[in-house]
């Protein structure tokens, strides 16, 4: 190669090189979520039992994440985490956060409880199958079975 085939290598090289470490950078950086109800924690302070009422707690918060449906008393959950997912990876669990509060019959705020990501539990799923009734076929036997089928019915004919 002659000098000047090298120069101008040289002179388009250095800002290709900066120009893509420029967009591996930017392409690697996290992207935080936020979803559910994360209710402020000044305003959790001062939800006191036996003072608030649920239509108050219902403007301090707004509307719950989920209810409980099997209890006596009535409980509303507030559930919200933030999450960073950096790429194509598993997103990994900045925060999470769960707030309980417990109503007795009156409507009135009977117990507050904070739960964060250190109270959760790991639940392994089950990966059994279920057995239907039948011929397990392949798939030679598929093809060769449908052979044939594809005429009108033999009590049909004339």
């Amino acid at each position: 190669m002659n000098k000047s085939k090298l120069e101008f290598f040289g002179r388009i090289a250095s800002p290709l090189t900066a120009l893509f470490l420029a967009g591996a950078v930017t392409g690697c950086s996290g992207v935080n979520d936020t979803r559910g109800n994360l209710p402020l924690a000044e305003v959790v302070d001062e939800i006191k039992p036996g003072q608030h009422t649920r239509r108050e707690i219902l403007s301090m918060l707004g509307s719950p994440s989920t209810r409980a449906t099997f209890e006596t008393q009535e409980t509303w959950y507030y559930i919200g985490k933030k999450t960073e997912t950096l790429a194509f990876f598993k997103p990994k669990i900045l925060e999470r956060k769960i707030l309980v509060i417990q109503f007795d019959k009156k409507g009135v705020v009977k117990n507050i409880q904070k739960m964060d990501a250190s109270n959760g539990k790991h639940i392994s799923l089950v990966e059994r199958v279920t057995p239907t009734k039948g011929k397990e076929l392949n798939v030679l036997q598929q093809i060769l079975g449908n052979v044939g089928r594809f005429g009108k019915p033999k009590n049909e004919e004339q």
